[in-house]
């Protein structure tokens, strides 16, 4: 047995790693020894590995060695050359790279080594730099090499175990998410927990106290903590006198270390004196609304507004009693839809989400800007519908109930029965199909619910029906045997959207349901067929070496010389006595291996045109459930994968195997049930899309149907102009049964059928006039016919496609259907353009002959902050209820155990959760999550979304909550605004100002909505409120309110900036209410009314604010406030340079000419009050300005003079001058020397030598301003 000697110390790395490697090596783990090995080995240091039990036994020294050994017998070296090379590669990276940076980061921290700051310093940059290159070699990876640990993560896993535990910060691990989330995963893995125990994250770099025993077993080897040298124990050979030197400083060290925390824990423990503590960060309060408010009845508006902005308080009581005014009802407010609205219609159906599971952020993002439109349109008096829906979704309910059954009564669906399985489903619908309306609902969508329909209902299930059997008898549906992609999993054809293209770069190992061992993919094998009558082979390579048992020619390109005199020849099937024709086609690339081309037409698809065009024969060599038929024994009956290898051993037994290698390759996965896609050849029922696709493409090219935005147009021509036909037939047995059936005429006189032959199907609305219409066809007598229906369902995209007037009873006429068909607009993903809305136009225009809508709104795909796509997989799908009420890390790791994931999948996803979301998510509320994502559909085509950005603009409600409070308190309880928003031309420069905003804020929305330009709507609202009204308005009008009770003409004064104030307030509110509908509801209903008579009840049926009745924006006045605000921040930052606080001097602003002088005495009060200026004097060019003044200058017009003599005591802000001047002196000096050295350019790192310029241009620019700051102070003295 072998003997593993290794350090006892718990941080040395070097033994860790060996542990590791040989903890994966379960059958034949050595025997561990925490002690120097005997002397007689000559082991150079721990650890060390004696293979054998007597003389002259094998001896292994070195973390690397020891490592590699271990992982070879416990098949962690990776698998093939390819990887172990890649595992060698990773090792020297952990050796070279990290261990080094590694240990002089963390070693002064553990008193191992002295402390040297900048040498620590420029470690942790260094560190970060190896750490990003790791971070995005990580980025597609679980682990470094392959799909399982290997002796490379092991070995980068320990060599940055220390900065993990000690130095890297939470803001650092957040920047390295992809290597925190793998290392993560690493130490949470049975094997390292075992070795290393719970690795707890370092929260903040500080020294670590080590006992000294156990400090003193750490030492620097080559860069890092290694095994003591052979004699340096106890029972071990005497120490020499440099040793006990050596371990007598060190010891020196620990003791001062040790001092130095003593007092440290000293200092703590006795009261403060002086500095006061800071106040703590505030949390994110929480306050609820508690007074009884029965469902649908209006929220309590008279009570005070609580402090601060709480989304729960917020959010409570509105949504009910907004439904129960029928407010997103079209009928709101007229007599009958049918009756003509003068500002005109707006409908939109939403895309129906999946029945299964709940809504994610991506579901967010269509109902923030479906939601935002809609409120628009209504807030405009259009007559407006946005009309719910739910899809039954097939393939994904089925899926999710069959595993439900599984787990809970142990029992499939066949078990059951087809009827049984159904009530299943239907009964699951019932339970859980109510939680995705309940989202939307909470996420503010204004859907009218009586309208809304399940896809599965009697009324759309009639509509589909019809569409079918007109479609059918029109021929436009036909049956024929092709090629489908087919999941053996599911026993079921899968659309094109039902499957993952996995990339592979080489050899990879994945999981295939139902194959207990992973299946290989990513290799090219090449094998030999032998020509017939000759001597000769040809030599033909494949991705899938079993389907060459279905293979029926060899195909050549006519112009390839190689193969000329093969013409007309046949080649042998080693496995049978088939004779394959070489045949001559100009699809195969001459330049690809041997220019030759197995061809399997009834498994590839572009075989299957090869054989269609050579007329070969089309073998189908697997039945539904992946097992072989119609090949000869041993091969028959096996599975797909497993005769994958019986193949490769009997062509090599014939010697007609030549070579396997690595070949990048996409694997199609089906997304539902993981297994790998089959092309099979099916009888099924097609659409036949060419003449729909064409109408669909002419549609957008003749501008009938406007697409937007408009890069999207060629993806739109590409594909339904290339267009294939629809295979519309799933083997499942939830969703609308195909109503077509199987002929049998019992009559010798009339031939059977067929199953793929069109002639011998008849659809019908009942099996009663299906079997009418077979006896017309068959001119037979009803009785002489029997039916068979078909098994199959429709692909859930052919009911999702009649959507837009299903959900309106179409083919019956009906009120609805005549005035909301056809609808106005479609908003939907990008990534459904041609699965969904292309077939909604083909589907529409076939049947009712019109266009279902006018316009096509595409936003972007939602993707982590990562830019990964979201997947449950990896933990960051997030439910949008989480990001408006909050959840903990706890919370999300419970969803996770609840979801039907693999438990594998279960602790990967766990490790994104934690990696993404280390404290949970906040609670954000709707309308931060909403403006949030209106706010990102200007990342062009992804949308990387950060949690932290949502919560930024709860911070922004919170903004927006205090402005509206301190105004309301400002307007005082007898205010009454004027019935009509409009100028009493005694407006203040301020009030001009802001009324010219906020006309431009209200314009800018407009033709945001207008052009569906959403970020330009939510930066003109954000800028206007935060910018604009509080951080200068109303800052700059409080002096109007302080000396109000003066006189007339302040009183008049007061009451014109009242009005104002009401007036930005409200239209404020109703510019942001689409788009945040419950905090602009809350706020609007405290607020006076105009005419409070005839208002509306509620701002979300308020008209909109328009150009037309706001147009009081001035480019003058912007532009003469811009200059404006230029001077105060000029003012406001000499005096940040001065230290000035709020100590109050006079401002002499110098100017050019006369007319900027007196712009700027019209503006004086408002830069006296927002620079908290004494006095504010303006001066032309030829005026004098007082001595002893700060100068700025804040543009080519305008110089700032800030009056500082007497105020300040000069000499003492001289001598503290002086001194910052001496210390940046030193500085530059210090660095100019360091970067003058010989070696600098070839020693320092690439990013320290920028850190170290940028340092240099720092501090040169501050001792500039330090000069400039003497020199104006000394003129003073």
């Amino acid at each position: 047995m072998a003997t593993l000697y290794v350090s006892p110390h718990p941080d040395d790395f070097r033994s860790l790693l060996a542990l590791l490697a040989a903890e994966f090596c379960p059958s034949s783990r050595p025997r561990t020894i925490t002690e120097n090995p005997p002397a007689s080995l000559n082991a150079r240091a721990r650890p060390t590995l004696v293979l054998g039990a007597g003389e002259g036994d094998t001896v292994l020294s070195g973390a690397s060695a020891v490592a590699w050994y271990l992982a070879s017998q416990g098949k962690t070296s990776g698998v093939g050359v390819k990887q172990q090379s890649q595992v060698w590669q990773w090792l020297s990276f952990a050796d070279n790279e990290l261990t080094p940076v590694s240990c002089a980061l963390v070693f002064p921290l553990m008193g191992v080594m002295g402390v040297d700051k900048k040498l620590q310093q420029s470690s942790r940059a260094e560190l970060l730099r190896v750490l990003k290159v790791l971070n995005q070699a990580l980025e597609p990876k679980t682990f470094l090499v392959g799909e399982s640990i290997t002796l490379a993560d092991m070995a980068v896993a320990t060599a940055i175990l220390l900065p993990f535990k000690y130095a890297l910060e939470p803001s650092d691990r957040k920047m390295l998410a992809n290597v925190t989330r793998w290392f993560t995963t690493c130490i949470n893995q049975p094997q390292f927990l075992k070795v290393l125990g719970k690795i707890t994250l370092c929260e903040k770099m500080a020294p670590v106290t080590l006992v000294a025993a156990v400090a003193s077993e750490v030492k620097v080897v080559n860069g890092g903590p290694a095994a003591d040298s052979a004699g340096t124990t106890d029972d071990g050979p005497p120490k020499t006198e440099a040793q006990l030197k050596k371990e007598a400083k060190k010891r020196e060290k620990l003791e001062k270390f040790q001092q130095k925390k003593d007092m440290e824990a000293k200092k703590k423990t006795q009261p403060a004196t002086e500095k006061k503590a800071k106040p703590e960060k505030k949390e994110l309060g929480v306050i609820t609304y508690n007074i009884p408010t029965p469902p649908g009845e209006k929220k309590d508006v008279i009570s005070p507004l609580p402090d601060s902005y709480s989304p729960q308080y917020v959010e409570a009581a509105w949504y009910p009693w907004w439904e129960k005014q029928g407010l997103f009802k079209p009928e709101y407010g007229r007599k009958s839809i049918s009756e003509q609205n003068p500002r005109g219609m707006f409908m939109m159906c939403i895309p129906p989400p999946n029945v299964t599971g709940s809504l994610h952020l991506g579901h967010a993002l269509t109902n923030a800007i479906q939601d935002s439109l809609t409120r628009w349109h209504r807030m405009r008096g259009e007559t407006t519908l946005w009309n719910p829906g739910c899809d039954h979704a097939g393939i994904a309910t089925q899926v999710v109930v069959e595993k439900k059954l599984k787990r809970e009564r142990g029992m499939s669906r066949h078990d059951l029965g087809r009827e049984k399985f159904i009530e299943e489903i239907w009964k699951w619908k019932n339970e859980k199909g109510d939680r995705i309306y309940h989202q939307l609902k909470k996420l503010g969508s204004s859907l009218d619910w009586d309208r809304a329909c399940f896809t599965m209902d009697p009324k759309l299930s009639y509509a589909v029906q019809e569409a079918f059997i007109r479609m059918h008898e029109e021929g436009v549906i036909y049956r024929s045997k092709r090629l489908v992609n087919w999941s053996c999993s599911l026993n079921s054809a899968i659309s094109d959207i039902e499957v993952d293209k996995r990339e592979l770069t080489g050899r990879t190992l994945l999981p295939v349901p139902g194959y207990k061992d992973k299946v290989e993919f990513g290799v090219l094998v090449s094998f030999a067929y032998k020509v017939d009558g000759s001597d000769e082979e040809v030599i033909v390579a494949t991705t899938r070496i079993e389907t060459m048992l279905g293979d029926t020619a060899v195909a050549v390109h006519p112009a390839d010389p190689r193969y000329q005199h093969l013409k007309g020849k046949t080649v042998l099937h080693p496995f049978c006595d088939r004779k394959m024709p070489i045949v001559m086609d100009e699809f195969v690339d001459m330049n690809f291996g041997t220019g030759a081309v197995k061809i399997t037409p009834a498994h590839d698809h572009n075989d299957y045109e090869v054989g269609e065009r050579h007329n070969l024969a089309f073998i189908n060599i697997l039945d539904e459930n992946g097992l072989l038929i119609n090949v000869p024994p041993p091969f028959l009956g096996m599975k797909r994968f497993e005769a994958r290898k019986a193949v490769l051993q009997a062509l090599t037994d014939r010697g007609q195997f030549k070579e396997i290698k690595d070949n990048p390759m996409v694997v199609p996965v089906c997304s539902r049930s993981k297994d790998i896609v089959e092309p099979l050849l099916k009888p099924q029922w097609y659409v036949s899309c060419a003449d729909m696709g064409k109408q669909a493409a002419d549609s957008v090219r003749e501008g009938r149907l406007k697409i937007i935005p408009e890069h999207h147009l060629k993806t739109w021509y590409n594909w339904l102009d290339n267009i294939r036909d629809w295979c519309i037939s799933r083997q499942l047995w939830w969703g609308h049964r195909i109503p077509a059936y199987f002929i049998t005429v019992n009559d010798p006189s009339v031939k059977p059928g067929e199953d793929m032959d069109g002639h011998y199907w008849v659809s019908g609305r009942t099996e009663e006039e299906a079997r009418e219409k077979a006896a017309q066809r068959f001119h037979v007598s009803v009785d002489k016919i029997s039916l068979r229906q078909d098994e199959d369902v429709l692909d859930t995209w052919f009911s999702s496609g009649i959507f837009p007037f299903s959900i309106f009873g179409w083919p019956n006429e009906s009120e609805d259907l005549n005035v909301f068909y056809p609808g106005t607009l479609l908003e939907t993903g990008h990534d459904i353009l041609f699965f969904w809305v292309a077939r909604l136009v083909m589907m529409g225009l076939k049947l009712t002959g019109k266009l279902p809508f006018k316009e096509v709104y595409l936003h972007a795909v939602v993707r982590d902050a990562h830019g990964r796509k979201m997947s449950k997989s990896l933990g960051n799908v997030i439910d949008p209820l989480d990001v408006i009420t909050g959840i903990s890390l706890e919370g999300l790791h419970a969803q996770l155990i609840e979801s039907n994931l693999d438990p594998l999948e279960v602790e990967k996803a766990k490790q994104g959760q934690k990696s993404d979301y280390p404290n949970g998510i906040p609670e954000c509320g709707t309308d931060a999550l909403r403006f949030a994502l209106c706010a990102y559909t200007s990342q062009g085509r992804d949308i990387n979304l950060d949690v932290n950005r949502i919560l930024g603009y709860r911070h922004f409600c919170n903004k927006l909550w205090n402005a509206v409070k301190f105004a309301m308190k400002t307007l005082g309880d007898n205010f009454v605004p004027s019935e009509k928003a409009q100028l009493c031309g005694d407006e203040s420069v301020s009030d001009r100002w802001i009324l010219s905003r906020m006309c431009a804020a209200v314009g800018l929305c407009d033709a945001g909505f207008k052009a569906y330009d959403f970020p330009g709507i939510t930066t003109a609202i954000y800028n206007f409120w935060l910018y604009e009204l509080c951080d200068v308005y109303l800052e700059s009008v409080k002096p109007v309110f302080s000396k109000a009770e003066e006189d007339s003409v302040s009183q008049r004064q007061a009451l014109v900036c009242r009005q104002t104030l009401y007036t930005c307030l409200e239209v404020g509110l109703r510019i942001l209410s689409p788009v945040m509908p419950f905090v602009t509801e809350e706020l609007y209903q405290r607020l006076p009314r105009r005419r409070p008579q005839s208002d509306p009840p509620s701002i979300s049926v308020t008209p909109y604010p328009d150009t037309e009745e706001f147009c009081w924006h001035s480019e003058e006045i912007d532009r003469d406030m811009d200059f404006i605000m230029t001077v105060i921040k000029t003012t406001r930052s000499l005096r940040s340079d001065y230290n000035l606080n709020k100590l109050r001097t006079d401002c002499y602003l110098q100017c050019i000419d006369s007319t900027t002088a007196s712009l700027v005495q019209k503006y004086s009060l408002q830069i006296q009050t927002l620079t908290y200026s004494q006095a504010v004097i303006s001066l032309t060019a030829n005026q004098p300005v007082p001595e002893g003044c700060a100068v700025a200058i804040a543009s080519d017009r305008c110089t700032v003079n800030l009056l500082l003599k007497g105020l300040i005591d000069v000499e003492k802000e001289v001598a503290k001058l002086m001194t910052k001047q001496c210390d940046l002196e030193k500085q530059i000096e210090k660095l100019k020397d360091r970067m003058m050295k010989n070696d600098y350019k070839e020693k320092v790192p690439v990013k320290v030598q920028e850190q170290d310029a940028e340092k240099l241009r720092q501090s040169q620019t501050e001792l500039e301003k330090v000069n400039e700051a003497v020199s104006n102070f000394r003129k003073m003295m």
